[in-house]
């Protein structure tokens, strides 16, 4: 499975030109601008499993920062600021991780 298989590549690509510069990430703009927020629960969790790069269940703040390019290979590195207002956002439990049920949560919200 691939992103594609979820996301349009012309959702991606726009989602992927309004973060272009650097500190402008935005997790719930990249979300809606690629559509992700409009998906169900179970196609957001596969999405999930996509993202998890090393497959630990978890989406830890070093894979955060290659976030974009899970998209798109030559996407930029999101900033240290980005990575850490990311995770802040989505970890509820302050575990220093991002599991399924938040990410499906910020997500959806």
């Amino acid at each position: 499975m691939s992103l594609t298989d979820y996301l349009s590549p012309s959702d991606i690509a726009a989602a992927l030109r309004d973060c272009q510069a650097p500190d402008s990430f935005s997790p719930k703009k990249f979300f809606q601008i690629s559509g992700m927020s409009k998906k169900s629960s179970s196609q957001i969790k596969e999405i999930f499993r996509i993202l998890d790069n090393d497959q630990s269940g978890f989406i830890e703040e070093d894979e955060l920062k290659y976030f974009l390019q899970r998209f798109e290979c030559g996407a930029r590195v999101l900033t240290t600021s980005e990575t850490k207002t990311f995770l802040a956002a989505a970890d509820h439990d302050g575990d220093g991780k991002i599991g399924a049920e938040e990410f499906q949560e910020m997500v959806q919200s």
